[in-house]
């Protein structure tokens, strides 16, 4: 069978670039996987999982899954022994800044996540590669793959390393907008602040839910999260961006 000698070039060179950005990818986490398979499948999209089906390409969804509940569970652990005086109350809001999609996003870019990520043409095309849900879920799922092939305790070393040091901070970063938001309406007086959900996606382990916040009936700013809260927030940051522009 005739085979275009161009194309088995191109697909080797890809092949041997991918072999070194995983290489790559291990030196930033500071862990050399045992099974690399597993570090292919957590940065495998469904996009293309779905284009090479054929060639029994799996997506990196319940990568994903478990990696949630690892990343949760090490950075509520961290927190936990970071301040014997933090109240859970702060322990649950530091937690949740955490972990958000914002937050996982950067710490992809850092580590360079983004670059190793395999897209389907469509998502690469549509800016994908940038997408900051796609980058916080390629990065819960390779903490999972550290996870299954490394136990716990490489995941609460690079948690520890890019995340936890602010969790031992006198005050969390988290910042609560609803609350600043309300406080500035009080103070015109005669004014009313209203949440709505307007959507809602993703299977029952990943849902993602779209919020309005409205003043006086006008809507005032729009957010997305993997809660209702999360989503209230980033909402009522919007708001607060429209109205307090400085």
């Amino acid at each position: 069978m005739y085979s275009d000698p161009a194309a088995v070039c191109d697909e080797t060179t890809e092949m041997l670039t991918m072999r070194d950005r995983l290489k790559g990818l291990q030196q930033r986490l500071g862990y050399k996987f045992k099974d690399v398979a597993l570090l292919e499948a957590a940065l495998t999209h469904s996009s293309y999982a779905n284009e090479n089906k054929k060639a029994g390409s799996e997506s990196n969804e319940r990568l994903e899954f478990l990696g949630d509940s690892v990343l949760g569970m090490t950075v509520a652990a961290l927190i936990y022994g970071s301040d014997p005086d933090l109240p859970e109350g702060r322990m649950t809001r530091l937690r949740a800044e955490l972990v958000c999609e914002r937050s996982l996003a950067a710490l992809s870019a850092k580590l360079g996540v983004g670059e190793c990520i395999l897209l389907g043409r469509g998502e690469e095309k549509g800016g994908g590669r940038a997408r900051p849900s796609i980058l916080a879920d390629a990065v819960e799922a390779v903490l999972a793959a550290m996870y299954l092939d490394g136990g716990f305790e490489p995941v609460e070393r690079l948690i520890g390393e890019h995340l936890a040091p602010h969790s031992s901070r006198p005050e969390p970063r988290y910042y609560d907008y609803k609350t600043t938001l309300q406080e500035f309406v009080q103070e015109k007086g005669g004014q009313y602040l209203s949440y709505h959900i307007t959507g809602e996606s993703g299977p029952d382990h990943k849902k993602s839910f779209a919020v309005e916040v409205r003043l006086n009936g006008d809507l005032t700013g729009q957010g997305e999260g993997k809660s209702k809260k999360e989503a209230e927030q980033d909402a009522a940051k919007a708001a607060l961006d429209k109205l307090k522009p400085d």
